[in-house]
């Protein structure tokens, strides 16, 4: 994804943790057409998805690529895979032939591996593409390869770490414009794009050659994934939705959401902001809320049960009279996805691990009175915890 090319090298930590569980559920070959993880064996996002992309990681011998032609010069351009190969017809490209599937059937049994255990992710692959290689490599003893991607990306690389630490810096940038666009009142609209502007000026000015294009699909591609949306007042409980010209009224809660992307990398930082004087109610729920993430910070360490984590969320709002408003879940991963699989809820079987990268967001909804929504990129180390964003205590007198 980034220019210059990257050396198979710095990923190598990554590849040997998916190589270890490939090896524990005997795994010859893992297959994947998914964005992200076409992206984490390779190094190459086409932004458009409109021809399939198809990373392939044998248990033994280097990652191998295969595109469609008209994507030759973007993959070799960016990707760090050595042997990228082409099917499809463009221009004067020399191409395996004008089929993927018969081109994927050759590399696979280039490799020997036509008759192996492969793994395929059932959670994405679609029925028809799953009878389309089950056609095209009738040999094959297909095997379910979703949870080991998902587990392998909880651990980030040195490279992945670093790149969020810029997305980080990225979304403070955007969090510091949004706030004072709010103290100026700015409507939703106007707050959110004074961040998105100030976002892409830091991002050209201080990081050229780092890009910040998200993953698309078949229908269109995402070149910009700095996003800020706004929420003002009973708003806030849609969660996601377009900011609007609505204009943030003296006593209100407002929510700044901000996501951002760094080589693939993703961060966030979300606050809550009061406009004006705020009704007791609202400033109970915001003092209770960041009361607790300070007790609760102590507990962002290797080895911490992460639903020991979330019960203690439970406890912590329970105490301060919030018994019936507790969240599903405290924060999540966040990486190549906005969103990743580990899930900070009481039912998780995960423990924190050093060199995970979380959101931590333990949250108020006391609908329709008030909110908050206060989350920060948090990089689990070897002996605690970094915050990757930063700024504002969580709460704002705007």
């Amino acid at each position: 994804m980034t220019p210059p090319l990257q050396s198979a090298a710095v990923h190598e930590d990554k590849l040997a943790r998916l190589r270890r569980s490939m090896a524990e559920q005997d795994i010859d070959l893992l297959i994947t057409l998914k964005p992200e993880h076409s992206f984490y064996l390779s190094g190459f996002n086409p932004i458009i998805y409109s021809h399939p992309v198809v990373a392939l990681l044998p248990r033994e011998g280097a990652p191998r690529l295969l595109v469609h032609a008209l994507r030759d010069d973007h993959a070799r351009a960016s990707a760090w895979v050595e042997d990228i190969r082409l099917y499809g017809a463009w221009s004067t490209k020399v191409t395996m032939g004008p089929d993927w599937l018969k081109a994927l059937a050759a590399i696979v049994g280039e490799l020997g591996l036509s008759g192996a255990r492969i793994g395929l992710e059932d959670s994405f692959t679609t029925v028809q593409r799953q009878r389309q290689l089950v056609e095209a490599l009738p040999e094959a003893r297909w095997v379910d390869s979703s949870r080991l991607f998902l587990e392998a990306r909880m651990i980030k690389s040195a490279a992945e770490i670093a790149d969020a630490r810029i997305a980080a810096e990225i979304a403070n940038v955007g969090m510091d414009a949004a706030v004072e666009a709010l103290r100026a009142g700015g409507d939703e609209r106007e707050i959110s794009l004074a961040s998105q502007a100030a976002m892409g000026r830091h991002w050209a000015d201080s990081h050229p050659n780092i890009e910040v294009a998200d993953f698309g699909s078949l229908e269109g591609g995402v070149f910009n994934g700095l996003w800020t949306w706004v929420l003002s007042g009973e708003r806030m409980f849609m969660n996601a939705d377009v900011p609007t010209s609505r204009r943030p009224q003296p006593g209100e809660l407002t929510s700044i959401l901000i996501w951002t992307n760094a080589n693939g990398t993703h961060a966030e930082i979300e606050r809550t902001v009061a406009t004006g004087v705020l009704p007791d109610t609202h400033r109970r729920a915001m003092d209770a809320v960041l009361s607790l993430r300070e007790d609760l910070k102590p507990l962002l360490r290797p080895g911490e049960a992460v639903a020991d984590l979330f019960h203690a969320t439970r406890a912590g709002l329970e105490a301060r009279g919030y018994a019936r408003n507790i969240p599903g879940r405290i924060g999540h991963g966040i990486g190549l996805g906005a969103h990743e699989s580990l899930s900070l809820d009481g039912a998780s079987p995960y423990r924190l691990e050093p060199g995970m990268l979380i959101t931590f967001e333990p949250n108020l909804r006391v609908p329709p009175v008030c909110g908050t929504q206060i989350s920060d990129t948090v990089l689990i180390t070897q002996d605690g915890h970094e915050f990757l964003t930063h700024g504002h205590d969580g709460f704002v007198q705007a």
